[in-house]
């Protein structure tokens, strides 16, 4: 296939891997928990998007600073809607050196087999005892958390 038909987004009928919608939220707020469950890491640090396609898959990345207090690790997690999308303890576990606090990425490929509106957002859980964070702090003025999810057809 050439790479012009790539770049410019005309891949051939049937072809997958074309992104067909892109969405992204921010979040400049920090936010805490001491919760040892999976709770909202933050409300507005979640996008929402409707497959066009039951064989669409979903990249999602999201980018945000952590930190803990309390010696105790931090676990960080993507949810689809209301699923999951790593193990129980999460797809990022922090180390528990306090205080810590460090930029931090987690990405997913996702098949949610669905043409329903779908749901994903970054949550987060104490793995001990103590206050983990997440997204900016006047320690570094200026930090925005991010979610982005591409719909790439399948």
């Amino acid at each position: 296939m050439p790479l012009s038909k790539i770049l410019s987004g005309s891949l051939d009928t049937g072809v997958g891997g074309k992104v067909l919608q892109v969405v992204s939220a921010t979040d400049s707020t920090e936010r805490s928990t001491t919760s040892t469950s999976f709770v909202t890491g933050s409300n507005t640090l979640s996008v929402t998007l409707t497959p066009s396609s039951t064989s669409s898959k979903i990249f999602v990345i999201s980018t945000f600073q952590g930190k803990v207090s309390g010696g105790t690790p931090a676990g960080y997690t993507i949810y689809r809607n209301s699923t999951n999308l790593g193990n129980s303890s999460g797809m990022i576990i922090t180390p528990s050196n306090d205080p810590w606090r460090i930029n931090t990425a987690i990405s997913y490929y996702d098949s949610p087999s669905t043409t329903s509106s779908t749901t994903y957002q970054v949550y987060m859980k104490v793995l001990g005892a103590g206050t983990i964070y997440i997204g900016g702090s006047s320690d570094y003025s200026g930090t925005t958390s991010s979610i982005t999810a591409f719909e790439i057809a399948g």
